[in-house]
C-alpha cells in the first residue's frame, strides 16, 4: 500500500475519532444543561465535526502531495545518477574499444615490419654470401683474408672520410677564427697612433771645425786615450768624414754618456783628462736622470704604477737600445697599449696584460751582459723584484722559448708581434732583406711537388704552387704547415711569415 493512502486513511481515522469526542462532549453538556437547545447543540457539533474533518482531509491531502513531491524528485535525482553512470560506462567502453582497435593496427604493423625485416635480413645475407663467393672466385682468397681485405678497403675510405671532414671543419673554424682576429687586429692598429721609427745604430757628433779633430786626440793622443778609457767607447776620428766623429760601443747607455760629455768638453773648449774625466761625470748623472724620467714617462704614458725603481730604471735604459731600427723602449710602449686594446675585446683584464707586454723585453737592458736570451734574461729580472708570476710567464714566452700557457702569454706576443710588424715599425738593411726573400723561397721550393715558390710583401707571404697529379688536397694542407715549421726553426724575422699552398688543375682542349 502506498504511503500516501496510509496517510489518508490515518487522517480520516483521526477525524472520526474527533467528531465521536465532539458528540460525547455535546451529549454530556445536554445532560448536565438540560434538554433545551439539544438540536441547536447537536447542529453545532455536527458542523464541527464537518469542519475538523475538512481540516484533517486538507492536512492529509497537503501531506500526501509534498510526500510525492519529495518523492518524484528523489526518483528523479535517482535516474538521473543512473543515467550519468551509464553514459560513464559507455564512453569507457568506447576507449577501451578503441584501445583495442589501435593495439591491433600496432600489433599487425609489427608483424608487418618483422616480415619484411626477415626478408631484408635474409636478402643482405644472400648478398654478403655472393659477394664472399665471388671475391673468393676472383682473387682466390679465403673467407678470412677476403674479411681482412674488405674490412682494410673499409677502415682505408672511413679514414679518408674523417679526414675530409676534420679538414673542412679545421678551413671553417681557421676563416671564422682569421676573420675575428682580422677585425680585432684591425680595430686596435687602427686606435693606435706612433711614429714612424729610424735607424740608431750609431752616433755621429758634428764639430765646429777640423781643427777641433787635433785637439781632441791631444799631445800624442792623450786625450783619446783618456776620453776611451773613462767612458769604455771608441771614439774615431776619419779623414773622410769631414768636421764630424763617430762614437762606437756596444753598449748604447756608454755611447750616450759619451756622447753628452763630448758635446760639453767641445762646447767648453776644455780638452784634457782632467776636463774629461769632470765632463764625463756630468754627463754619466745626466744619463741617469735621463733614464729615471725615461721610465717613469712610460709608466705615466700606459697608465701604470707600482713598480719597483729597478725595473723603472731598466725601461729608462731601454731608451737608448734600438731592435731592427726600432726604438726598444717606444716598442714596449706600443707593445702595452696594444695589448690593452686587444685584452679589453676579449674580455680580459688589461692591467696584468699591459704590465707584461711593458716588460716583456726589459731583459734587452742587461742581455749584452748577461748569458741567456732576453726573454729569459727578462723573467729571471721580474721574478727577483717580485713580479706576478703570470706577468713573468708572459715575459718569458713572448717568444715560445716557453710555451704560453695562459692568455696573457699569447696577448703578449699578439701585441708584440703586432708592434714590430706594423708598416714603418722596422726596417732591415737591402742586402739582409733580399737575403731572407731568397732564403724563404729557397725553403718552399725545397719540398717534393713543388713547381714555384714566390714571396710577397716584403717576406711576409709565401706562395707555393704545386703540381696536381703529385701533390692532393689533403697533402697540401700538410705541406702548407711543413713549410711553415721549417721557417720557423731556420729563420728569424720580425712578426709572422703567411704560407700559402695553390693547387690548381687545368684542362684545355681544342675545338677545330
Amino acid at each position: 500500500m502506498p504511503a500516501s493512502q496510509v496517510a489518508l486513511i490515518v487522517a480520516l481515522a483521526v477525524t472520526v475519532v474527533v467528531v465521536i469526542v465532539g458528540l460525547i462532549i455535546a451529549l454530556i453538556r445536554v445532560r448536565v444543561g438540560g434538554s433545551a437547545n439539544v438540536e441547536d447543540k447537536v447542529a453545532e457539533a455536527r458542523l464541527e465535526a464537518q469542519r475538523i474533518l475538512a481540516r484533517a482531509e486538507e492536512e492529509a491531502r497537503v501531506r500526501a502531495e509534498e510526500k510525492r513531491a519529495v518523492e518524484e524528485e528523489a526518483m528523479v535525482r535517482q535516474r538521473e545518477s543512473v543515467e550519468a553512470r551509464t553514459r560513464r560506462v559507455m564512453q569507457r567502453e568506447e576507449r577501451l574499444d578503441q584501445q583495442a582497435t589501435n593495439l591491433e593496427e600496432r600489433e599487425r604493423l609489427l608483424i608487418e615490419r618483422e616480415v619484411e625485416a626477415k626478408r631484408l635480413r635474409v636478402e643482405a645475407q644472400e648478398v654478403e654470401d655472393q659477394a664472399w663467393a665471388d671475391l673468393t672466385r676472383l682473387a682466390g682468397l679465403d673467407r678470412a683474408e677476403a674479411r681482412k681485405h674488405i674490412m682494410e678497403k673499409v677502415e682505408h675510405e672511413a679514414r679518408r672520410d674523417a679526414m675530409m671532414l676534420i679538414r673542412d671543419i679545421e678551413i671553417r673554424s681557421r676563416e671564422e677564427a682569421e676573420w675575428r682576429s682580422r677585425r680585432i687586429l684591425a680595430g686596435v692598429v687602427q686606435r693606435l697612433s706612433h711614429q714612424v721609427v729610424k735607424d740608431a745604430t750609431s752616433t755621429v757628433i758634428n764639430l765646429p771645425s777640423e781643427h777641433m779633430k787635433g785637439r781632441i786626440i791631444g799631445r800624442e793622443g792623450r786625450n783619446i786615450r783618456a776620453f776611451e778609457a773613462v767612458t769604455g767607447v771608441s771614439l774615431i776620428i776619419d779623414d773622410k768624414l769631414p768636421e764630424a766623429v763617430v762614437l762606437n760601443s756596444y753598449d748604447p747607455v756608454r755611447r750616450e754618456v759619451a756622447r753628452l760629455a763630448l758635446e760639453k768638453l767641445i762646447v767648453d773648449g776644455r780638452l784634457n783628462p782632467t776636463a774629461i774625466e769632470e765632463a764625463v761625470a756630468k754627463a754619466e748623472s745626466e744619463v741617469s736622470n735621463s733614464i729615471r724620467d725615461a721610465g717613469e714617462a712610460a709608466l705615466l704614458e700606459v697608465n701604470l704604477s707600482k713598480m719597483r725603481p729597478e725595473l723603472i730604471e731598466l725601461l729608462g735604459q731601454l731608451r737608448y737600445r734600438t731592435s731592427y731600427g726600432q726604438n726598444v723602449l717606444d716598442h714596449l710602449i706600443e707593445s702595452a697599449h696594444a695589448a690593452s686594446l686587444l685584452a679589453s675585446e676579449l674580455g680580459v683584464d688589461p692591467g696584468p696584460v699591459k704590465r707584461a707586454a711593458l716588460l716583456h723585453d726589459i731583459g734587452k737592458a742587461v742581455s749584452h751582459k748577461l748569458e741567456g736570451s732576453h726573454a729569459h734574461v727578462g723573467a729571471e729580472i721580474a721574478r727577483r723584484l717580485g713580479e706576478d708570476p703570470e706577468v713573468v710567464h708572459g715575459i718569458e714566452a713572448h717568444h715560445n722559448e716557453v710555451a704560453p700557457r695562459t692568455v696573457l702569454a699569447v696577448l703578449v706576443q699578439a701585441a708584440d708581434a703586432l708592434s714590430a710588424a706594423r708598416p714603418g715599425a722596422r726596417r732591415e738593411s737591402f742586402e739582409q732583406y733580399t737575403q731572407k726573400l731568397e732564403n724563404l723561397e729557397n725553403i718552399a721550393a725545397s719540398y717534393e711537388g713543388v713547381e714555384k715558390a714566390y714571396a710577397f710583401q716584403a717576406g711576409r707571404e709565401v706562395r707555393v704552387l704545386v703540381n696536381p697529379r703529385r701533390v692532393d688536397d689533403l697533402t697540401a694542407g700538410a705541406l702548407a704547415r711543413q713549410i711553415a715549421r721549417r721557417v720557423e726553426k731556420e729563420m728569424q724575422y720580425p712578426g709572422k711569415i703567411e704560407v700559402t699552398v695553390i693547387r690548381e688543375s687545368r684542362y684545355t682542349d681544342y675545338a677545330r
